[in-house]
């Protein structure tokens, strides 16, 4: 089958608002590499949107989802729980930057984690009012969509949205928001439309996903921790895209001096399995009476034994280590081009959450449509990248933390073709 028949075959069954980037079509797929429908080879440097930190396929993956597959498929874990569900959230408990007892609950995406997040929230507290911060991405679904700060496509033609979400300004040296600005904008937010005494938590990104890869300043973590605490607010960390070794730490959170009462967590949890997950202190967890939290598909068995996998692969092949080595190698590489691609603006990461932002030279205006140039550029030479940021001029790397040495090096070298052509 062609390329051109799937795409004309999609025009034609699916509706035009689930945007498609390529316009070739997956054949198979293995680590870091993916194969289209004709046979033609691509360096996957969008891991399925922050999915695979494994890899595509990771064998150990396979093999566990293979072992359940034996045993059972489903059965709805509220209706007859597995021990594997038990065993993943002991596991999790564990290692998430919280202190005292935690307690788990596992979904099946990552706005399902948000949407229970808030609810637990809310439960717990008995406020309702949810601060969020411009350029932040939480999801498409109604409450997921209200959360996210930025319009463009994620709130076009929907409606009216939720109350008592609010927004401030997210700290970026680009578009010259300090910290100081964002407090001060959270001050006047508590002055002018909600009553801390009203709100039920702050939810935020360690590091901004859609918004642009963007780092959440130690100082500014600090504020709303203790602001929280101030107020009686919980603080959501939305770990979703930055979980699983992708900053060089299993979760962002440890790059910080203060604890989040409740992590969000999916994508790379489960290896290219669905699954989604909410971790918080225990007496917060339990805050929703039996039957309020849970989904039929929630925790389903293959995608937990695919997790306890993944949580395997992340120790044994030592992927925090390795995404500090690759980020650095990343980030080096593209400083080395600022001399001669004079549209870098930014070059920013932590661990392998690396960014490139592109700015017009002469202008110094966002340059999304270089962006898109560039990742033409990229496709046609064999290698998948993604965009993000607010104004659509940022270049984000999500390749497996898997990939071999040769090929990310080969990647690097298209990368710096297309920056300098």
């Amino acid at each position: 089958m062609k390329n051109l028949d799937l795409n004309t075959r999609r025009s034609i069954a699916t509706p035009r608002g689930v945007g498609v980037m390529c316009n070739f079509y997956a054949e198979r797929a293995e680590n870091a590499t993916l194969w289209d429908a004709e046979g033609k080879e691509y360096i996957d440097f969008a891991g399925g949107i922050a999915v695979l930190n494994t890899g595509h396929c990771h064998p150990k993956v396979k093999a566990a989802i293979a072992k359940q597959l034996d045993r059972f498929t489903h059965t709805a874990y509220q209706i007859v729980p597995y021990e594997s569900y038990v065993a993943l959230a002991e596991r999790i408990n564990a290692i998430v930057p919280i202190s005292g007892l935690k307690k788990a609950a596992f979904f099946t995406t990552g706005v399902e984690a948000i949407e229970n997040a808030v609810k637990i929230a809310r439960s717990h507290t008995g406020r309702s009012g949810i601060v969020a911060f411009s350029g932040g991405f939480h999801g498409r679904t109604l409450l997921g969509m209200a959360l996210t700060g930025k319009v463009a496509p994620y709130k076009l033609s929907f409606g009216a949205m939720p109350h008592d979400i609010f927004h401030v300004p997210f700290p970026t040296a680009t578009q010259d928001i300090s910290v100081a600005d964002s407090l001060k904008a959270l001050n006047l937010l508590f002055q002018s439309d909600i009553d801390p005494k009203r709100v039920a938590a702050i939810i935020i990104e360690p590091v901004q996903g859609e918004g642009g890869f963007n780092i959440t300043p130690p100082e500014l973590m600090t504020a709303l921790r203790q602001i929280c605490d101030e107020h009686g607010i919980l603080l959501i960390a939305d770990e979703v895209q930055t979980g699983f070794a992708r900053t060089g730490k299993l979760f962002a959170m440890e790059h910080h001096s203060v604890q989040a009462d409740i992590m969000c967590i999916a994508k790379s949890l489960g290896g290219g399995m669905p699954i989604s997950g909410v971790v918080g202190r225990a007496e917060v967890m339990d805050s929703p009476s039996p039957g309020g939290l849970g989904g039929t598909y929630a925790g389903n068995p293959l995608a937990v034994a695919a997790a306890h996998a993944v949580l395997d692969i992340i120790q044994e092949e030592q992927l925090c280590e390795r995404a500090n080595r690759l980020g650095q190698k990343l980030m080096n590489r593209l400083n080395d081009l600022r001399a001669t691609c004079p549209a870098i603006a930014d070059v920013r990461g932590l661990g392998s959450m690396v960014a490139l932002e592109l700015n017009d030279p002469s202008t110094g205006a966002p340059d999304a449509a270089r962006v898109k140039q560039v990742q033409d550029k990229a496709i046609e030479q064999g290698l998948i990248l993604l965009s993000c940021g607010v104004y659509g001029n940022v270049l984000r790397f999500l390749y497996p933390l898997t990939i071999p040495d040769e090929q990310f090096d080969r990647a690097l070298d298209i990368l710096a073709n297309t920056l300098t052509a």
